[in-house]
């Protein structure tokens, strides 16, 4: 079982990741991406590591579940759609412009009290079409425009300032804190400042893990509870049409996944067992098919993840190979691509 207690913050060095997928291509390995591994088993024990799950690292917006949990208990009011946006890394499509502008509405505020960064839709056809009409990068747009409004509406709820509230200082961002360390069961390695201009805190693979864990397995009704119905309920608010994200969450019965820039991706199930993957080189080409092995490897029904196994290496226009884990992380059964 999890200890109630806060550990120590992971070290701060050169992770000391491993091979975990390989590149094939006409049946030999092209390249090799490295990273680090971790499965979680109902008990919240270790049942699989690999690479470096203890090292200090940023876990990006995969670690926006927590964040929308702080918010929660900190007395957002929001459930469905709108708490889904909360914690999301949201594709830039009519709904989600329109689901930020509703929550700044709730709070009495605009736009203009965003403090993200201005950006074009994350998606690539929803940008391209934003570029053809002539539209430029707005803070609405940007993929986190939803958690910087929830942190605006709790700021408002609780009489803290506005202007600042992204400073690691304000109270709001002293909350957030406290609760990465509570949920990953460690002290916070390190801070700075994530894409969006929000404080990042750094923690460890398996403390991110331990962290989706806790938040898929609490009782009913808690803030935990309600972020984890949010996002499941409502996976393409928290992501976006076509998003793999949301499809592994509707692939897979009770998941809760959420990735994170970097190649990092979590994932866990109402009893508790869960995944962490850091992609050392960043590569989304890696991080899904990885994620889909881990999740096998928990015990999810290799059946449910073969749509995840990533994309086909082409050759000429034909498949010639594939992305493929390393084989110590391979219950799943892959394409014949070796």
């Amino acid at each position: 079982m999890y200890s109630s207690s806060i550990a120590d913050a992971p070290l701060v060095r050169e992770p000391l990741h491993a091979p975990v997928a390989h590149l094939i291509r006409g049946g030999m390995i092209e390249g090799i991406h490295y990273g680090s591994v971790v499965v979680l088993g109902a008990d919240g024990e270790v049942q699989f590591q690999l690479g470096d799950i203890e090292a200090a690292f940023y876990p990006r917006s995969a670690l926006k579940p927590v964040q929308a949990v702080a918010m929660v208990r900190a007395g957002l009011p929001l459930d469905g759609e709108l708490l889904s946006l909360t914690a999301a890394s949201h594709s830039g499509e009519e709904r989600h412009l329109a689901g930020a502008r509703r929550i700044l509405e709730l709070a009495g505020l605009t736009e203009d009290h965003l403090r993200n960064v201005p950006d074009m839709p994350f998606d690539p056809v929803v940008r391209d079409a934003w570029i053809r009409e002539g539209r430029l990068p707005s803070r609405l747009a940007q993929n986190c425009s939803g958690k910087h409004a929830a942190m605006l509406y709790a700021c408002r709820l609780n009489g803290w300032s506005l202007e600042d509230y992204l400073d690691p200082g304000h109270p709001l961002q002293q909350a957030i804190a406290e609760i990465v360390e509570d949920l990953t069961g460690q002290r916070i390695a390190r801070v700075t400042v994530d894409g969006c201009g929000a404080p990042l805190f750094s923690v460890s693979l398996h403390g991110l893990a331990r962290a989706a864990a806790r938040i898929t397995a609490a009782a009913s009704g808690t803030p935990e509870a309600r972020v984890a119905d949010a996002m499941r309920e409502h996976a393409e608010m928290a992501s976006g049409t076509g998003r793999d994200v949301a499809a592994l969450m509707r692939a897979v019965p009770g998941l809760l996944a959420k990735d994170g820039f970097e190649g990092v991706q979590v994932a866990a199930l109402p009893d508790g067992r869960a995944v962490a993957v850091k992609i050392a080189d960043g590569a989304n080409r890696a991080r899904v098919p990885v994620a889909a092995a881990a999740l096998a490897w928990a015990g999810v029904d290799p059946e449910l993840l073969v749509e995840f196994q990533g994309e086909a290496l082409l050759g000429g226009g034909r498949a010639v190979g594939c992305v493929r884990p390393v084989r110590s992380l391979e219950p799943v059964v892959v394409s014949a691509c070796a």
